[in-house]
C-alpha cells in the first residue's frame, strides 16, 4: 500500500522561541525531515477519485481570519482572464468583480473560497490557455514572488499544519505551545478518513530532492520567524545526521533506494 497508517512512531523537540520566552515551538521531526513534495500534475490523484485533476483544491479554502481574506482580496483584484480561467464568472452585474463573486460562506458561517464547476473557482483547469492550477499560484509565478503572499493561509501551508494551545506548567506559570507538524487526513476532520487518496502519509509524495523543512523552508518561516526557522533547521540537520529507521516517516522509507 503507498500509504502508511496514521500512527507511527515520530520523533519530536521543543524549544523555546528565540524571540519568545512565552512562547514554545514543539515540532515533528519526522514529518520535516521527510521528503515529502508536492506532486500536483506529477501523479497526484487528487482527494476524490472523479476528479483526478483538482489535487486538494476540490472543496475550496477557508479563510483563517479577516486578514487573511482582505490579503488574498488584494492579489485577487490583480488577476487578469489570461491568469483566471472563471475571472468573468467572478464578475457582478455591473461586470465587476466583487468578493461575493468568489467568497461564499458553509453551513457554519465561515467564510471561504467559493466552489464552481465541481472544485475551487481559482483552479485553473486542464486545458486552459493560461495553463492548469491554482490562478493565485499562477500570479505569484508571473510576479515574481512567493505563493506565500498571494494564496489563503490553509493553501500555502498544507500539508505542513500550525496548532496552538496554551499549557500551564504544575507552577502555574503558562506559556504557548505552537505545534508545527504533519497536516494529515485527520487535520480535515471527520471527512478526512473519506477523502479517496491524499498526500502526506503516501510514499508516491515523498520523493522529494530535499527535506521538507529545507524545500519548505519559505513557509516555516512565515508561521515561526527567522530566527526559530534558524533553530529548527540546524535541529533537523543534526537529526537526520543522528537518527534511527524508526524516526524516518514510514512513506519516505518506503520510497527510499
Amino acid at each position: 500500500m503507498p500509504e502508511v497508517p496514521l500512527d507511527f512512531p515520530r520523533a519530536w523537540i521543543e524549544f523555546v522561541d528565540p524571540e519568545d520566552s512565552e512562547q514554545v515551538y514543539r515540532c515533528d521531526l519526522t514529518w520535516l525531515t521527510s521528503n515529502w513534495t508536492c506532486i500536483f500534475d506529477a501523479g497526484c490523484q487528487g482527494i476524490y477519485a472523479g476528479r483526478p485533476d483538482d489535487g486538494c483544491c476540490t472543496l475550496g479554502a477557508h479563510f483563517s481570519d479577516a486578514d487573511d481574506l482582505k490579503r488574498v482580496a488584494g492579489w485577487v483584484d490583480q488577476l487578469t482572464d489570461d491568469q483566471w480561467q472563471f475571472r468573468r464568472a467572478a464578475l457582478n452585474k455591473r461586470r465587476r468583480l466583487s468578493k461575493s463573486g468568489w467568497v461564499e460562506t458553509d453551513d457554519e458561517g465561515e467564510e471561504k473560497t467559493k466552489v464552481h464547476d465541481g472544485a475551487c473557482i481559482f483552479l485553473n483547469r486542464p486545458g486552459f490557455s493560461g495553463g492548469a492550477g491554482c490562478a493565485l499560484h499562477k500570479l505569484a509565478l508571473d510576479r515574481g514572488v512567493h505563493f506565500v503572499d498571494t494564496k489563503p493561509d490553509v493553501c500555502w501551508q498544507l500539508p505542513i499544519r500550525r496548532t496552538f494551545r496554551n499549557v500551564e506548567r504544575p507552577d502555574d506559570s503558562t506559556y504557548l505551545e505552537i505545534t508545527i507538524g504533519e497536516y494529515d487526513r485527520r487535520g480535515w476532520g471527520p471527512g478526512g478518513h473519506d477523502l479517496d487518496w491524499y498526500c502526506s502519509g503516501n510514499s508516491e509524495a515523498h520523493v522529494g530532492t530535499e527535506a521538507v523543512y529545507l524545500s519548505n523552508s519559505t513557509e516555516l518561516i512565515a508561521m515561526m520567524g527567522q530566527a526559530a526557522y534558524d533553530e529548527l533547521a540546524a535541529i533537523c540537520d543534526e537529526h537526520i545526521r543522528s537518527r534511527s529507521l524508526l524516526a524516518i516517516h514510514p512513506a519516505t522509507r518506503a520510497d527510499a533506494p
